[in-house]
C-alpha cells in the first residue's frame, strides 16, 4: 500500500465541499482519526442494535491498530452531518415506510462521494418486512447499481482476517449482497443479522443466541464485522495481499 493511503475519509472531505449543502462543513471529519459508526435513523424500527455497533467498535480497536469511539451516532438520512463518517449503518426490524426525496438524495450523494454503508436484516427477513423495505429503497437511491452477490473472492473477506462465510445470528443466507459504484462496494447488505450476533445487553451478556453454529458462530460473525469496518475506512486495499503478514497470524 502507499504511504499517502487513500481513505473515504480523505474522499469525502475532498469532494463534500463541492456540494452546496456541506459549504462550512468540511472543517473536519467526525473526531478527526477516530473511528465511529454512523446509524441511518429511519421511520422504522432502525435502533434496536446499537449496543451491538458500540460492540464492534470496541472489538475493532482490540484487534487492530484502529482508534474508535465506541459509540454508535444516529441521523437522519437528510443530514449533511453523514458526510463527517465514512462508515453508515442501516439496520432494521420489519418494514419500514418509504424515505423522503431528501433522504434518497442525500444518501445517494454520500454513496457517491466515498461513503460506505452496511445494511443489516435485523429481523433476518427474505422477500418480507425490512428485506423487502430496504431493496426498494436501494432501487431509489441506485437505480443503476443494483443489489448482487458478493463472490467470495471479494476483499472484504480477507482485510484483516480470511473468512470464507457471511453469518451473523443466524445463517439464513450464506453471502452478501452489495452495490458497486465503479470497483469498490458502496454498500454491503446482510440478511443475516450481522449486528445482533455482536450485541451485548448491560451486564456484558449476548443478547443474542445464535444459530446454528452457536458461539464459533458468533466469533465468526465478529471477524465479519471487523473486516468491513477495516474496508469501510481504505479505499485502495489491493486483492492479492490485503495485511498479508497481519492476516497470517490471524487465521487461528
Amino acid at each position: 500500500m502507499s504511504a499517502r493511503r487513500l481513505t473515504r475519509r480523505n474522499l469525502l472531505l475532498g469532494t463534500a465541499a463541492l456540494a452546496p449543502l456541506l459549504a462550512g462543513r468540511a472543517h473536519a471529519f467526525g473526531e478527526k482519526n477516530r473511528f465511529i459508526p454512523a446509524v441511518a435513523r429511519h421511520k422504522g424500527r432502525w435502533d434496536t442494535r446499537l449496543s451491538g455497533l458500540r460492540r464492534i467498535t470496541w472489538e475493532l480497536q482490540r484487534r487492530t491498530s484502529v482508534e474508535v469511539v465506541p459509540d454508535a451516532r444516529p441521523f437522519a438520512l437528510s443530514s449533511p452531518d453523514l458526510f463527517e463518517y465514512p462508515f453508515l449503518y442501516f439496520g432494521g426490524e420489519g418494514e419500514f415506510p418509504p424515505l423522503e426525496e431528501a433522504e434518497v438524495a442525500n444518501l445517494r450523494r454520500y454513496l457517491t462521494y466515498g461513503g460506505f454503508m452496511l445494511a443489516d436484516a435485523n429481523d433476518a427477513s427474505d422477500g418480507a418486512g425490512f428485506d423487502a423495505s430496504f431493496r426498494r429503497e436501494m432501487a431509489r437511491v441506485l437505480p443503476q447499481s443494483p443489489l448482487a452477490e458478493v463472490p467470495a473472492k471479494h476483499v472484504v473477506f480477507k482485510s484483516f482476517f480470511l473468512l470464507d462465510a457471511a453469518p451473523g445470528r443466524v445463517l439464513n443466507k450464506p453471502q452478501l449482497m452489495g452495490c458497486n459504484l465503479g470497483k469498490r462496494a458502496a454498500v454491503l447488505y446482510s440478511q443475516n443479522d450481522l449486528a445482533g450476533a455482536w450485541s451485548r445487553n448491560e451486564s456484558g451478556d449476548y443478547e443474542f443466541d445464535v444459530s446454528p453454529g452457536g458461539e464459533p458462530q458468533r466469533e465468526l460473525a465478529v471477524r465479519l464485522g471487523v473486516n468491513v469496518c477495516m474496508y469501510a475506512l481504505c479505499l485502495d486495499y489491493k486483492d492479492d495481499a490485503v495485511h498479508l503478514p497481519l492476516i497470517l497470524n490471524k487465521r487461528r
